[in-house]
């Protein structure tokens, strides 16, 4: 007889990417959904890797990070941020964002507190919140545009609140928060004594001449927040699973108080082989807007003669596509059809929501070949 389990999360099930990846897989379907490029890393990075681990670099890291990894991570900071960090403690080295995305939260949420998230969201700041023994207060982005509705935003907060979690440029929409925004979202966070969680995985990928603006660029916001970054999405190795935490020393503590106890380190010839290739090419991120603009590029402009609707990403290496013109079929049994029928893999908007909008859109990663982002586009042109 099974053993009876009173689930800690019983909302929670495999999450959309991986039912999506899976069916696309079933179907020799062109896999848009998930999100990671089908391209390989610089040759650099990918000979790093193989060159320490031959070397016998296969042994434990300095929990932290190895440190001249922190060094070279403060390097960047200064040169794109203007702003100095602490190598030593305020950057803390995880495997995979989303890691220390968890390890944040756990750290810093009690039972009891209200965590604001603003839908839509990614989907592993809810459960990460539940686990902690607090409570996901979701606020919806405007309609359409996804900017941030600070009326709402305002009136949501209350002494329960502990911590606003946020994400720019944003995924799954693409938008991106303006300096505006983060110096409102400063004087709300000093007024009430919040945490922020900022979610800037995909800090290199903004669009058209924007500029990226991180929390640490505001004194008030960089003295309550945790940064989170991604080396997977900025150097096209979403398997190494490996990114970064940005923080004062007092969160950065607490932080790694619970990322000793989830994996300890981050993995060491991964580490080793990122530093060696920041070193080498420095300036590498400053690459990569153009070179996913002109994926997003080519993949909008393929679809003109299509019935979906669209506005050109601002961020992200993903674009949303509204398919209203074509049917009123809901998202997910719609992305689930056409990924049997007409071969193609997206990702459905509404499972980002706690209370999904009446729209009509899927999100598709151009982070592809152009072969392969042509060949989707002549799919989606002949529905």
């Amino acid at each position: 007889m099974p053993i009876p389990i009173a689930s800690k999360l019983p909302k929670v099930g495999t999450t959309i990417f991986s039912r999506m990846s899976a069916l696309a897989e079933e179907h020799s379907a062109i896999n848009l959904s998930q999100g990671f490029p089908d391209f390989d890393a610089h040759p650099a990075l990918c000979e790093g890797m193989a060159r320490h681990v031959r070397a016998g670099n296969n042994q434990y890291a300095p929990m932290p990070g190895v440190l001249r990894l922190r060094e070279l991570i403060a390097a960047q900071i200064q040169h794109y941020r203007r702003v100095s960090c602490d190598p030593e403690s305020e950057i803390t080295v995880v495997p995979g964002a989303t890691e220390g995305l968890f390890c944040a939260i756990m750290a810093l949420v009690c039972k009891g507190d209200e965590v604001i998230v603003l839908d839509p969201c990614y989907d592993s700041y809810e459960p990460a919140v539940e686990l902690a023994g607090g409570r996901a207060v979701h606020v919806p982005l405007t309609a359409g545009s996804f900017a941030l509705d600070w009326e709402r935003l305002t009136a949501a907060v209350n002494a329960s609140t502990r911590m606003i979690i946020i994400n720019s440029p944003h995924n799954p929409s693409g938008a991106t928060l303006t300096a505006e925004d983060l110096r409102q979202l400063e004087h709300l966070a000093e007024q009430h004594d919040l945490l922020i969680l900022s979610d800037e995985v995909y800090e290199h990928l903004v669009f058209d001449d924007r500029e990226h603006h991180s929390v640490l660029q505001f004194p008030a916001l960089r003295a309550r927040s945790i940064a989170v970054f991604s080396f997977g999405k900025t150097y096209s190795v979403t398997g190494w699973k490996t990114g970064y935490c940005v923080a004062p020393p007092a969160l950065t503590a607490e932080l790694r108080k619970v990322h000793q106890f989830v994996s300890f380190v981050a993995v060491t010839p991964v580490q080793l082989a990122i530093a060696d290739f920041m070193q080498e090419y420095p300036d590498y991120p400053a690459t990569l807007p153009a070179f996913y603009q002109a994926k997003r590029d080519l993949f909008c402009s393929a679809l003109q003669t299509s019935r979906f609707g669209l506005t050109p990403s601002a961020g992200t290496y993903f674009q949303l596509l509204d398919y209203s013109a074509i049917t009123q079929q809901p998202d997910t049994a719609l992305a689930e059809q056409w990924t049997r029928d007409h071969h193609i893999a997206a990702i459905p908007v509404s499972v980002f929501y706690a209370a999904p909008p009446a729209q009509h859109v899927l999100r598709f990663c151009f982070a592809k070949n152009d072969d392969v982002l042509l060949q989707a586009a002549e799919v989606l042109c002949a529905i």
